[in-house]
Order: C-alpha cells, then structure tokens, then sequence
C-alpha cells in the first residue's frame, strides 16, 4: 500500500497497476482533468503537479512531469494539482495573475505554467527574473504567448503572500510525519498481474532483485517510463530507489564526491559545483526544472543511452561507480561500465549504489559543451567535456570524452594522446581534427549528421583553445570559477 495527501486529505492506494503515473491517477481514477497530457515524454510541461515533502527545513515544493512519473513514487508526500490552488471562491495569486496579464490563449499549457509558477512561488527565495525563465524551462507555449506568461510570474512573484498552504504548513508536515512514521513494510502497489515495491534501504533493493530477476528499476523514471508512455511497453514489476535512505546520501571526504543512486540531478548540484563549478551550465541545461528534480545522475548512466549528459563528465573525470548486489560491493571506473548500445557492465542481481567523482587536484583546465537544437530542455547532438591537467602551459594529461558520437558515451584516446605534451595555445587544430575522425564514426540520425557530429567536435577544440587563450591572458583563478558554465549554445 502507498499513502499520500491530496487534497488535506490521506489517500491510501494497494491495488493499481505498478506503471500507472500521476497522470492516469489524477484524469483516469479521480476524475481531475486540470492537469493535461501533451507530449507524454517529459517535454512540454503541460503535466506539470508540485509534490511537497517533509525536510528538515520545512515543506519542500518540487516541480514534477505527471505523465512520467510513477504513482507509487509520491509515497509519504503531498501530491497537488492545479484545482488545488482556490482557496475557497478566491484564486491563487498565481492564477489570478494569469488572468489578469492575459497569460492564457488556448489554454491547454495554462495548468503546467501554473504549477511550476506556484512551485517557485513558495521557494522562500527572492526571485529575478531569471530564475523564473528556469522554473519555466519546461514549459511549452504552443501559442507562443510567451510575454504575458512572464509577466505573470513577474507579478505574483513581486509580492509574494500567504496563501493556504502557507497557512496549513505545520498541519501538513505533521501529516506527513504521521504517514512515514507509520510505515512498518515496504510500501507497495499490488494487482493481479504486477508489482510495485519500495524498499527502504539497500539491502531490501539487492533481496527484491534477486528475488524478481526481470524487474526495473526506477528512481525518477524520467527515462524508464517512456517505454511504457511512447511504445506502451507495460512494467509488470518496478523496484523504487527513491524510499532507501541510503541511497540519497551525499558524501564528500578528501578522496571523492559520492552520490547516492537516488541523488537527483538538482540535489547534487552544491556538491559537484564545488569542485567543478565550469559544470554549472551543463547541469542547468540537463532537461528541465521537471527532470531535474525527478531524475538522478545514477539513472542517467545506467540507461546506458549513447547521448546522456553525465557519463562525458564521469568519464572525462575519471569517475567511478559501486555496484551493489546480495554478493556484495564492487566498485569499477566507469572506462569499463558501457560494453555496446545499451549493454553496460552490470551482471545479475546488480544495480548502481553509489556514483563516484574524484575531488579536484592540481592546476586542471575543464570544459563541458552540449550542442543541442534548443539551448533548453533538450537531448544533446553531441556532449564534450575536456579535463586537461596543466604545467604551466604544457598538456601533461588530457582526458576527453563525448556522447552522441558512437554507441556508447566514451573517451577520444587519439585525440588524448595529440593533446599530450603539448601547449594548447599553439597547438595544430587540422591534426587534433583527424585525430577526433580517427576515434569516431558517428551516425546519422534525427538529431545530426555523421558530417555535422564531427564537424562540430572539431569547432568545439577551436572554442576550448579560444577559451583557454583568453584565461591564460587574464591570469583567471587556478580553478577557472569565472569561465564556469562554458558550453556551446548549440
């Protein structure tokens, strides 16, 4: 069984299908067709709920896709939707503001851009105006009516005042606290034909797997559950990640940053930026806001896809992950985790624990660049990033890694080997161009030409020189903080 509040109110479910989604829950079993399915793949926002959860800070409002994201995972949360927001007869000043600004034409994305207006609305933060263009990264205009919508925001989030929820905070975390406190098995959601588990620590994950040997596994579901919305492939058997403590740990010690596999792509970026603060941009351009506070670094690795965002800087990075199964830990670089097309390292009863990014050392010149058709919410043609450690001005190592230029995410070994001992300022671009044509063949497809892949690698080593020149004659900080979040706009 899962527990959740809606409405004020606790909602137990046991008997739904594991891959049924907050979507289908809202439309198809409470009959509330405010939120709406556009894309059904995570893009346009027009499924856009807030789940607010209980923290050690208060209530923490996220925006989240509805159509791709598992019911089951809203366990021990506050599920809202858009016919939530009236108090009574009286809009949400973010409704209201949308109203009155003219903000909605057809009206069909109206609900999304409220969502993710009211998630930022109760931040607790001061906003400028580009953190609303953030918040709504995700959200698509069909009618590009894209100023009032801004406008909008503008003006509920100038002046931002108590509203219901504010109100019932404490009532609401104190429900909250009462379901999780209540919890004596794994939750789950049980029917005839499937099963939908949430262990609550990493042993349960490891016992479940080998006790269902062909169930998936979910953390945000921001990949998986396409399968099931765009191919209509059911899930008859999901493993949660999302409810196992240990799982969303966050550790940095000398040696490493060490995220769990439950680690959220939003909830890492402290950490990571810390060290590596030229990754802003990439982060920040990984999905939306929606994904980013759904889907976790571990799961962008282990989909295995050839055009992920973070495997370039795992691998680029000398990165590493622990595999954990009822055997035990195995730790491995991630140089050995992507084997083909979708094939990865992983043997039975394994899944991803831990992601592991080795701390910063010595004086290393990094770049991270995603290419992509829109510079928000999108897949990259391709991802580079560049880890060049310098002596002075000399090349002493250089690991390069791409996605989108061959079937698996992978390092450049002859463009690593041209690069070495030598200056990057003066550096030959027509060899370090054949060398990049030396370690790839790259396919057509819907998102670039072979031509255009290699073309554009090659572009991308002219910016990386430009880039580093320029730093070299500004003596910039050893940690390259004022070149954070290079990356081309594609």
């Amino acid at each position: 069984m899962i527990r959740f509040l809606h409405q004020e109110r606790e909602v137990a479910i046991e008997d739904l299908a594991a891959d049924t989604t907050i979507l289908d829950y809202l439309r198809e079993h409470r009959g509330l067709t405010g939120t709406k399915e556009g894309c059904a793949s995570g893009d346009c926002g027009a499924c856009t709920v807030v789940i607010a959860k209980a923290s050690d800070d208060g209530l923490q409002y996220s925006p989240v896709n509805a159509c791709i994201a598992p019911l089951g995972s809203i366990h021990g949360t506050q599920l809202i939707s858009v016919e939530d927001l009236k108090d009574g007869a009286a809009w949400h000043p973010v409704q209201r503001a949308m109203i009155e600004c003219h903000a909605s034409q057809c009206g069909f994305c109206t609900p999304g851009f409220v969502m993710s207006m009211f998630a930022l609305y109760h931040s607790h933060r001061t906003c400028e105006r580009e953190d609303i263009l953030e918040a709504l990264g995700g959200n698509l205009c069909r009618c590009t009516g894209y100023r009032p919508i801004i406008d909008a925001a503008e003006q509920a989030l100038g002046d931002v005042q108590v509203d219901k929820f504010s109100r019932r905070a404490q009532a609401t975390l104190d429900q909250l606290r009462a379901l999780l406190d209540t919890e004596s098995e794994t939750a789950a959601l049980e029917s005839a034909h499937s099963h939908y588990f949430r262990p609550r620590d990493a042993a349960q994950v490891a016992e479940l797997l080998q006790q269902y040997p062909d169930a998936r596994l979910v953390a945000g579901g921001t990949d998986l559950f396409l399968e099931n919305t765009q191919s209509l492939t059911p899930l008859p058997v999901l493993i949660d990640l999302s409810a196992a403590t240990e799982l969303h740990s966050i550790d940095c010690d000398a040696d490493a940053i060490r995220l769990g596999a439950a680690v959220t792509h939003r909830a890492c970026q402290q950490a990571v930026l810390s060290d590596y603060p030229e990754l802003a941009e990439l982060i920040e351009r990984f999905g939306s806001l929606q994904i980013r506070s759904q889907g976790t670094v571990a799961g962008n690795i282990a989909n295995a896809s050839p055009i992920g965002d973070w495997p370039p800087v795992l691998l680029a990075l000398g990165g590493a992950i622990a595999l954990q199964s009822n055997a035990g830990v195995r730790e491995i670089p991630l140089d050995d985790f992507f084997l083909d097309y979708r094939k990865t390292a992983l043997q039975a009863g394994e899944f991803i624990a831990t992601v592991i990014l080795p701390r910063r050392k010595g004086s290393l010149f990094l770049r991270a660049y995603k290419i992509s058709k829109r510079f928000e919410d999108d897949i990259s043609s391709v991802c580079a990033v560049f880890a060049l450690t310098l002596d002075g001005d000399r090349i002493t190592q250089a690991r390069v890694a791409f996605g989108g230029m061959a079937a698996i995410p992978r390092r450049a070994p002859a463009l690593e080997s041209a690069l070495t001992d030598v200056e990057l300022s003066s550096v030959d671009m027509d060899e370090l161009a054949a060398a990049i044509a030396q370690d790839f063949q790259p396919i057509d497809d819907a998102r670039a030409t072979a031509n255009y892949r290699l073309t554009v690698a090659a572009r991308l080593l002219t910016r990386l020189q430009q880039e580093y020149i320029g730093k070299a004659a500004t003596r910039a900080h050893p940690l390259g903080a004022n070149q954070a979040g290079a990356s081309a706009h594609g």
